[in-house]
């Protein structure tokens, strides 16, 4: 099978994949390429199987499709049936085989920055692919309540969660993490956040998904109320990287994530945007 790899998304303007994936090649030796794929849903399917014919070995898959790629696999793994979402396909001559490694990078993050969910009050923003790793994650952690927020939380039902509207939230005390797993404030939409400055102020932590740019509005309020705040760059590599530890099939020591999350910060150290040029 040919040596190249891929990210799936509607848009990829933000991208960082492409860097971030040459660079794991890079230090485990591997030669191979990496390319971004814009994918109107219509299409999702042919995209996968035109992958798949091309020899593909390995696609990421990201916004909005982390859920409705599933039913285009011939498998998925343990984990990824449990979240309910795939961001990793593996390809293979008979077999599409679809995994998650969001759930690994969003708890090494929390791990890297000290963060404890255990007996803490936890508020997710957003009910896509992303928010049910997360989800997974911090329920396996002992997490005491998780709530969901959704534009449309008439049209969901959960047997472990409690979903709630945006306007709902208002009314709620506070609490301890509030995690963004929405696309809203992602490049180019700089200008926008998914709450305000009311709703983040009543939490100790707040938790950012989007990694470009590097400090959201939704993270640059937490600042600026004094919240312990973490963006989503370093979910980003340690997904990347756990990725690629399917697709190659060998462990790739921790270090080889803190040493691209490092390179990546001295690199862009002023990133606010990342032009196109560079994604």
């Amino acid at each position: 099978m040919s040596n190249f790899y891929g990210l799936i998304g509607k848009r990829l303007i933000h991208s960082f994949s492409g860097v971030i994936h040459h660079l794991i090649l890079k230090k485990i030796g591997k030669n191979g390429e990496y390319n971004l794929f814009e994918v109107e849903e219509k299409n999702l399917n042919r995209s996968v199987e035109a992958l798949k014919i091309l020899g593909c070995r390995g696609a990421n898959v990201t916004i909005p499709y982390k859920v409705g790629i599933i039913k285009y696999m011939d498998e998925i793994s343990e984990e990824a049936e449990n979240i309910g979402a795939v961001n990793t396909i593996e390809f293979t001559r008979n077999k599409l085989t679809g995994y998650n490694t969001d759930y690994y990078g969003f708890g090494l993050t929390l791990k890297r920055y000290d963060i404890d969910v255990l007996n803490k009050d936890v508020i997710l923003l957003g009910t896509g692919g992303a928010s049910k790793a997360v989800a997974s994650y911090i329920l396996d952690k002992g997490a005491k309540s998780i709530i969901y927020v959704s534009r449309n939380p008439h049209k969901l039902c959960s047997d472990k969660f409690k979903i709630i509207s945006y306007e709902e939230l208002h009314k709620i005390k506070g609490g301890d993490i509030i995690i963004n797993c929405t696309p809203c404030g992602m490049y180019p939409n700089v200008d926008n956040c998914p709450v305000d400055e009311g709703i983040i102020s009543k939490f100790n932590t707040a938790v950012d998904l989007i990694y470009n740019p590097q400090n959201t509005l939704f993270l640059k309020l937490g600042n600026k109320l004094g919240l312990n705040t973490v963006n989503g760059l370093y979910m980003l590599v340690a997904q990347a990287v756990a990725s690629q530890e399917i697709w190659q099939k060998r462990k790739i020591p921790l270090k080889i994530v803190d040493e691209i999350y490092d390179e990546l910060l001295n690199t862009y150290k002023n990133f606010n945007l990342m032009h196109e040029d560079i994604v």
